[in-house]
């Protein structure tokens, strides 16, 4: 049974090789999702929701026969561009390179990237970025020059330019905004009292 879907896909493949991706992609995403279930549940989880959203994609396009126009990304070329962004935070990040990860020329990708996703693909790094600095900001001890760079920019001075911008205030100040209470007691005993004296 399983020979004769093989062959059923094998020979789509050939007929159409963007339907030999998309089911490829497919299987590679649920191969990862059985793999990673027992060990790392968020991994499996993200393979599953991008495996569904591409198929989800896929029925929307066969099912409007071809009426939504050829500028637009479809599903394999969104999740395709999105997780290569998420691994390359860190690193320089072109529309060139994105443009090739989706199979598309670099001025129609811009153009369609915008078209679904709503900004940018320049803004949206920035953006992905910033949240990554910010997540590391509450849950990390890190200096901001280690977390400018870890997540993607060029300095620590990049880092605040670009978050005041978005956020209106420093990252210092935001980071002492959420930073729990620690260390109390240890300073009042560097200072000669008791942490608990009652008083």
């Amino acid at each position: 049974m399983e020979r004769s879907e093989d062959k059923q896909i094998a020979s789509s493949s050939r007929a159409n090789p963007q339907f030999g991706y998309l089911a490829n992609s497919l299987a590679h995403l649920l191969e990862t999702a059985r793999r990673e279930l027992e060990r790392d549940r968020e991994a499996a989880k993200a393979s599953l929701v991008t495996a569904s959203s591409i198929l989800q994609s896929e029925i929307e396009r066969r099912s409007y026969g071809g009426t939504s126009t050829t500028s637009a990304l479809v599903g394999w070329q969104i999740a395709r561009v999105r997780a290569f962004i998420e691994k390359n935070l860190d690193r320089p990040i072109h529309t060139k390179d994105l443009s090739a990860v989706a199979r598309r020329s670099p001025s129609h990708f811009s153009r369609s990237f915008k078209q679904a996703i709503g900004e940018t693909p320049h803004a949206y790094v920035v953006r992905r970025r910033l949240e990554k600095a910010c997540y590391l900001m509450m849950t990390s001890s890190a200096s901001l020059s280690q977390i400018a760079l870890t997540a993607g920019f060029s300095d620590q001075a990049h880092l605040c330019r670009l978050f005041r911008r978005a956020f209106g205030k420093s990252p210092t100040s935001c980071r002492r905004e959420y930073e729990v209470p620690k260390r109390r007691p240890m300073l009042a005993e560097r200072q000669g009292r008791p942490a608990d004296s009652g008083s």
